[in-house]
Parts: C-alpha cells; sequence; structure tokens
C-alpha cells in the first residue's frame, strides 16, 4: 500500500506540500494516535502552546476545515470526543516505519538475512533520500516531536541493514555503517562483531585486531570486564590467521610432479568434509609426494608432516610423532601396550593447538594399529584437526575417508619416461613406438617408469624394453636421494610382501597363476581344494584374505558385467610368481589350476545353449585369457 502522508523527511498528502504550522501539527498529532484519534481538548493544548485562542473549539473547527478542503473532505473524521485521520497504517510514513523496523527485526533474528535488508532499506526509505543520517530538530511542535520519538526507530533499522549486510558478505557496503553504530552504541557487541570481521575482510586484520584491542580495553578500564565469549572467539581466529604460515617436514619437488592435478584437487576435497583421509595404494605409485603437494597447499596454517618408516612398533607411534612435533622430551619413559600413553595424546594435543592444523602421518602400512589408534584419539581431543595419512591400507576407523591413488594413464607415464631418460642422457633416442610399448608395461607406477629410465645410461630403450621379463634385476640404481626402500622395484615390493600373514602370502603365490585376473569363485577353488593349501584355507576363509588383500593394495577389485573380478598389478604378480617357484609350489598350483579350468569348461559347456547364454559367454570371455593358459599348460 502506497504511503499517502508523509511526516518524518517532510509534511506532505498525496505529494502535496503542506506548509501551514498548525496545519502540519494536526497532522502530527493526529497521525501518532491514528487507532483511536485525538480529543478536542489535547488537541488545543498541544496546537496552541503559545496562547489559547478566545475560542478554542472555534479555532479548531476552523482549522479541522481548512484540512479538509486542502487535503479532501474524507481524510479527518470526527470522533465522539474529537477527531482521528481515516489513513491506514501502511498509508503514513511514521506508522508504516515502525511495521518495517519490527519485520526487520524479526526476520534478523530468524536469518532470512535478505528479506531483513529488504525491509530495512524500505524502512529507512520513507526518511528520504539520505536514509543513512537523520538530523532530529528540537521538539519545538508537534511535527519535531514526532520526529524525534521515531529517531530509536531509524537506528535500529540502521542497525539491521549492517548486521544484514555484513553477513549476507556484503563487507565493503557494511564497515561504513557499522563504524558508525559502534560510535553510537560502544557496548553493542553485536555490531562490534561484525564490524571486526568486515574490517579483516576489507582493509586488513591488523585494524580489525586494533578495533577490538580499544574495545577490550576501555571495557577493561570502565567495568573490569572482558569483551563476550563470541567476539573474543573472532580475536582468536584473526590472531590464528595473522600467524605465519608453518609447514614442518613439508619438502618442495625435485622435478615436476605428472599427472596428479585431479588427485591433489580431489584429496583436498575429501580433507574438507573428513576428518581423516588415507591416501591407499601399492609401492611406488606416488602417495608419498602427492601428501607433500596436498601439504603445502592446504587450507591450514599450520602443517606438520611426519614420516613413519623407521618405526617399527605400533606402541612407538606417539612416541615417534611427539618427538617429531618437538615435544617428546615431556614424555615420561613408559608406554602402554595397546593403545598410546595419557600423557603422549596429551602432549601431542597440546603441540597441535587448537587449529585448525592438518597432521600427516607418511608410510603407516607396517603400524597401521598404532597409527589408527593415535589418529582416532587425537580427532576426538583437537576440535579443528585434519589428518592425513598414506598407507598401503586404510586405518579402518569411522573417521575415515579413503581416497585409492590411481595408477598413471599410458601417456603421463610416456611423458614421465621421457623427461627421466632426457635428464639421465640428453642424447638418448626415444623411438616413440618401443617407448609406449615399454611404458605399457610398467602398471603406471612412477617408480618402475623412473627406474627404467634410469637405465638409459647404459642401454637403449629397445634394450631395456626386452630386459624387462625379468623386471626386478633391472629395475634397481634409483636415486641417492630416494629412500631405500625405493632403489629397487624389488624393495618397493617386498616391503608389503613382508608385511603379510602367512595365508595372504600363500595366496598371493598361488593366485599369480591366473594372468588375467579371477573371480572369488576361483580363488576358493584354487585354494580350497585339498592339497598343498588345504590346510590354511580350509573353513572359508579365502574370502577374508582376499579383503586383506585388497587392503593391503596388493590386489585390486573391478566390477565386470560378469561379477566381480580381482587382479594384481603386473608387477606384483611376476614378484609372487617368482615366490612360488622358490617355495617349490609351482607343480601343486599348476595340478590345482588345471582342476579349476576342467571344472569351468565342464560347468560351462552346456549353458551356452541354455536359456543365459549371454550370460555364459560374458563369464568365458572374462576368462578367456586364463583358460588359454591352462591350455598351454596342459598341453606342456
Amino acid at each position: 500500500m502506497a504511503i499517502e502522508l508523509m511526516l518524518l523527511c517532510r509534511v506532505s498528502y498525496r505529494d502535496h506540500e503542506v506548509t501551514a504550522p498548525r496545519l502540519r501539527g494536526l497532522l502530527a498529532l493526529l497521525a501518532c494516535e491514528l487507532r483511536t484519534g485525538c480529543s478536542t481538548a489535547f488537541l488545543v493544548d498541544n496546537l496552541w502552546t503559545d496562547g489559547k485562542p478566545q475560542n478554542p473549539m472555534k479555532a479548531l473547527q476552523t482549522l479541522v476545515a481548512r484540512a479538509r478542503s486542502l487535503l479532501g473532505a474524507d481524510v479527518i473524521a470526527s470522533t465522539a470526543t474529537g477527531y482521528r485521520l481515516t489513513l491506514g497504517e501502511e498509508q503514513v510514513d511514521s506508522s508504516a516505519v515502525l511495521l518495517r523496523a519490527m519485520a526487520a527485526a524479526e526476520r534478523l533474528r530468524s536469518e532470512n538475512l535478505a528479506a531483513a535488508l529488504t525491509e530495512a532499506e524500505t524502512g529507512l526509505a520513507l526518511w528520504g533520500a539520505d536514509s543513512m543520517r537523520c538530523e532530529v530538530d528540537v521538539p519545538s511542535d508537534p511535527v519535531s516531536a514526532l520526529r524525534a520519538e521515531r529517531a530509536p526507530v531509524h537506528g535500529s533499522l540502521v542497525r539491521v541493514r549492517a548486521l544484514a549486510l555484513a553477513r549476507l558478505g556484503r563487507r565493503a557496503e557494511a564497515v561504513e555503517p557499522l563504524t558508525h553504530l559502534a560510535r553510537e552504541l560502544p557496548r553493542d557487541e553485536e555490531v562490534l562483531l561484525e564490524l571486526v570481521r568486515c574490517q579483516a575482510a576489507t582493509v586488513g586484520p591488523a585494524t580489525a585486531l586494533a578495533t577490538y584491542d580499544g574495545y577490550r580495553r576501555r571495557l577493561r578500564e570502565e567495568l573490569g570486564s572482558d569483551p563476550g565469549p563470541a567476539l573474543q572467539g573472532v580475536h582468536q581466529d584473526l590472531v590464528r590467521e595473522t600467524a605465519p604460515a608453518l609447514r614442518r617436514g613439508v619438502s618442495h619437488d625435485p622435478n615436476p610432479l605428472l599427472g596428479r592435478q585431479a588427485d591433489t584437487v580431489a584429496v583436498a576435497e575429501l580433507m574438507r568434509t573428513s576428518r581423516v583421509t588415507s591416501i591407499i595404494g601399492p609401492g611406488g605409485l606416488g602417495k608419498t609426494r602427492l601428501a607433500h603437494v596436498v601439504s603445502r597447499e592446504a587450507e591450514q596454517r599450520v602443517v606438520h608432516l611426519i614420516g613413519l618408516a623407521g618405526i617399527t612398533n605400533d606402541a612407538d607411534v606417539a612416541s615417534a610423532v611427539a618427538s617429531a612435533l618437538g615435544v617428546g622430551q615431556s614424555l615420561r619413559p613408559h608406554t602402554l601396550p595397546s593403545a598410546a600413553p595419557g600423557d603422549a595424546l596429551t602432549v601431542i594435543a597440546g603441540a597441535l593447538g587448537p587449529g585448525p592444523t592438518l597432521l600427516v602421518l607418511d608410510n603407516c602400512e607396517h603400524v597401521i594399529v598404532g597409527v589408527a589408534q593415535l589418529v582416532q584419539a587425537l580427532v576426538s581431543m583437537v576440535r579443528d584437526l585434519r589428518v592425513l595419512t598414506t598407507s598401503r591400507a586404510p586405518l579402518g576407523i569411522s573417521a575415515e575417508s579413503v581416497y585409492p591413488l590411481p595408477e598413471l594413464d599410458l601417456p603421463t607415464t610416456v611423458e614421465l619416461f621421457r623427461q627421466r631418460a632426457r635428464a639421465a642422457r640428453p642424447d638418448v633416442e626415444l623411438p616413440t613406438r618401443t617407448v609406449v610399448e615399454l611404458c605399457r608395461r610398467l602398471d603406471g607406477l612412477p617408480l618402475a617408469a623412473e627406474l627404467a629410465a634410469a637405465r638409459v645410461r647404459v642401454m637403449t630403450v629397445g634394450d631395456i624394453s626386452h630386459r624387462l621379463a625379468d623386471r626386478f634385476t633391472l629395475l634397481r640404481g634409483g636415486a641417492r636421494d630416494a629412500p631405500q626402500r625405493h632403489r629397487t622395484l624389488h624393495a618397493v615390493v617386498d616391503w608389503s610382501w613382508n608385511l603379510l600373514d602367512p595365508a595372504g602370502q600363500a595366496a598371493l603365490r598361488a593366485l599369480s597363476v591366473f594372468p588375467n585376473g579371477f573371480t572369488a569363485d576361483a580363488a576358493q577353488h584354487l585354494l580350497e581344494d585339498d592339497g598343498l593349501f588345504g590346510d590354511l584355507f580350509r573353513g572359508g576363509e579365502v574370502l577374508g584374505v582376499l579383503t586383506d588383500l585388497v587392503d593391503q593394495s596388493l590386489v585390486k577389485v573391478v566390477d565386470t558385467v560378469s561379477g566381480a573380478r580381482f587382479s594384481m598389478l603386473e608387477t606384483i604378480r611376476e614378484f609372487c610368481t617368482a615366490q612360488r617357484a622358490r617355495s617349490g609350489e609351482d607343480g601343486c598350483v599348476t595340478r590345482q589350476y588345471l582342476a579349476w579350468a576342467r571344472d569351468f569348461g565342464m560347468r560351462h559347456h552346456d549353458v551356452l545353449f541354455g536359456t543365459d547364454s549371454f550370460g555364459a559367454w560374458d563369464r568365458i570371455r572374462a576368462e578367456q585369457d586364463n583358460l588359454v593358459q591352462a591350455l598351454r599348460l596342459g598341453l606342456t
């Protein structure tokens, strides 16, 4: 509904200016009592303050008649005791502004910020073009008195508008009105809170900290108290943000990291939504290097990266982390058998601080239990802590999200091989077809590509490709600054192999006979039959062992049209094949493998002509390479 009578910035009715002083006063007095109106005695007393006329009632009637002739006969109605305006609250600006102020305050309380801003700006517009500044006249007449009465409402609308702007993220617009309000309302901590936040975002944290310190100093001098918890919390956040970034244990790349940009983004995004993130994958895949990249670019200002490769016992994890954080000397020389000692947890949590902090634990697979217990405890003790781990197996705790790091694609592997080969011997010839074929056999492992490239110092690419049949003899002699376990490809796989129990090692030795992956049924057929492995896997333990091998990143599982299939990287398969030969199990495994192939062929022979022929073809096609291998072994 449109405003018809304006009294706040000027006095007019339907855009017609009212200039007569007593007529203006009459309208102001009646606007104050829209619903009930005013008595004649009240109107006379407030309109003729400098002396009443000889006939007050007649003078008032004459004034009302002038108003009706000027504004309209139906604007002022007679009542039993006097007169009242016939306008509604939405038609008079002095009443409409009260409605806008109440609505704006309610919207702000309910966090409907856009609506609060709209209501506040609508109300402020009733004061005219310069609605942000309200100059109140000395109440010498009814109009001035009305405006003085509405002045606090103007201040309330200015306050709601400034707070809504700040909370909507329009901080540059909010700084000026908030600064003015902070001077007018020096004890309003809600205003000061938003002012500090807006100053930090626009003119810088130093100004915001100065504003806070000034308020805290005045408060202590005048009242002997401190700012409220919310304001103190913002102050602590600012102090942390202005503190210099700390990157302890994080190194820079010695050469360009290829093919991991999408993985870096994915891990960073996972860290925003999860308290604990684990990068998992087989050895030589580049988990540690990716963790360093993520750590350098982390949102947290404090990052601690701690390598655990040298730790040999789960019980030593907590003390090793404490030592890396520089607080190991605070620990008493005792440990608990199944968990991190209580004093170690307290010391570590204190060293990490309230956050936001990122703790990176690298190479956790061999002390996975100790790491899991420590991380679980720290996450519950430190509110704003994020943990990133690299491991060949997940921690297995409820706070964890797992990121399986994929192998490099073929083009990236080729580019990595070319770069490292040129670095090793600048004039080496790199025929495209031979390089691509060589890299296709490296399983997308960055370490394998780098070790192969290092061989160009004394070999051609063709020689390297030809000798890759014995990759563990060929791929050795890594960089001197690489960890000992990364100097040879054999050492990388051997590190994982030594973490397995006898059942896991036996399963890998046997299952490596499959050249193209296998199903859970095939694994059970091979391992649970009476024979070499019967005692280890009797009782349905195969599925549990497969789960452990997948967790250790030694076996991969993929969904196919014929069901879930398990597979190994060729590097791991060759290692396990050599272990099988060294254990003297080739003959027994071959017999059981042929038995599986005969059973598979007999079960699927007649199915091809039944109702599920398409499904049978999918299963046979998936096992084609395995069946060809069985045929060759049978002929031999």
